[in-house]
């Protein structure tokens, strides 16, 4: 990143993170009545322009896809400004989130129609690369969907996810494979990347590997085929998979993690699906924390990599937000799920 670019998308960074929602703003939001005076409160918050053609009758539908629009425009602006690399990686989620609804879509067996009302296109108009996903999602079936992806950048590990679905029939295998797609281009680009980002980008990896070696070993797949899934990173990080794969059990998995600097993360929980997501979330937590601690340094790419992440949580958590409004769940069970600053 020249000097220039390096320091305009720096201050743009610092100016976005003084503008994030607290804590008590999420409260504020959580604790709304209905999604009509759920949209009143977001109307009161930095997301008020986000929602302003969002029509009524609300559902959490159309408010999530107003937000994932602002979201994409937020992520363009930061990664044009700050220039490829790193960032043009995590913009490629964007369009991994889609082709993962379509997808899982069309194994359940839902129409163009039902699967159209999940996915939101304003981040593939924006780099004008729409024509992937309406391929995936004109397809009539999942055969003509990877058929139809075969030739792209995705095409194998599409295909590969789809042939072990059709073995272990569990729809997180699209989630596995589509983010190994991510990864793989983050540490493409982590390789002529700058030094200050390279600690929130192997965050990523290393809660990918690991998570997907879990995985891998909580669907019964042989070691070739965990290895499949996992992105090398660095001689140290291959030591701990292998060792994690070689075990026997899943709580033996988790205890590699002993010596480590994750060891603060593994899951008590006993039952293996709750360790799992126990281990999920506290990993989402730390890498929460580590994006807030990269604005440490100024005009640096850490700081960049990292508004591009808070604002992704801060999203989701919004999204989380109108759902639970939505279905009427409890106020303080929505806070309980969102990923927020420790106190």
């Amino acid at each position: 990143m020249s000097a220039s670019k390096n320091v305009y998308a720096s201050v743009k960074s610092y100016s976005k993170r003084g503008k994030l929602l607290k804590k008590e703003d999420f409260q504020t939001l959580a604790e709304s009545r209905d999604l009509d005076e759920l949209m009143i409160r977001i109307k009161n918050t930095v997301y008020a322009d986000a929602v302003a053609e969002v029509e009524k009758p609300y559902t959490s539908q159309n408010i999530e896809s107003a937000l994932r629009s602002h979201l994409a425009d937020i992520h363009y602006g930061i990664s044009k400004t700050a220039g490829g690399g790193i960032l043009d990686a995590y913009y490629l989620k964007f369009i991994i989130s889609n082709l993962k609804q379509i997808l899982k879509g069309k194994v359940l067996g839902k129409s163009q129609e039902e699967i159209e009302t999940h996915i939101n296109l304003h981040a593939e108009e924006l780099i004008k690369q729409r024509d992937i996903v309406i391929k995936a999602l004109v397809a009539k079936d999942l055969e003509e969907t990877v058929a139809n992806l075969n030739q792209t950048e995705f095409g194998e590990d599409i295909a590969k996810a789809a042939a072990l679905y059709a073995d272990k029939k569990s729809l997180q295998i699209f989630d596995t494979y589509f983010d190994k797609i991510l990864m793989s281009r983050l540490v493409k680009a982590l390789k002529s990347g700058d030094i200050d980002a390279s600690k929130l980008v192997s965050m990523d990896i290393d809660f990918y590997n690991i998570l997907s070696v879990i995985r891998g070993k909580f669907w019964g797949l042989d070691e070739q085929q965990i290895q499949d899934l996992i992105i090398i990173q660095s001689p140290a990080a291959k030591e701990l998979l292998l060792r994690m794969m070689s075990v026997g059990t899943i709580r033996d998995a988790f205890n590699e993690l002993s010596n480590t600097k994750y060891r603060d993360l593994i899951p008590q929980s006993e039952n293996e699906l709750d360790a799992i997501a126990e281990f999920e979330r506290s990993f989402e937590l730390a890498i929460y924390q580590s994006s807030l601690n990269s604005f440490t340094k100024m005009f640096s790419l850490a700081t960049t990599v990292g508004i591009t992440k808070l604002t992704a949580f801060e999203v989701r958590n919004l999204a989380a937000i109108g759902y639970a409004v939505e279905q009427k769940i409890p106020t303080e069970t929505t806070m309980s799920k969102l990923i927020l600053e420790k106190e």
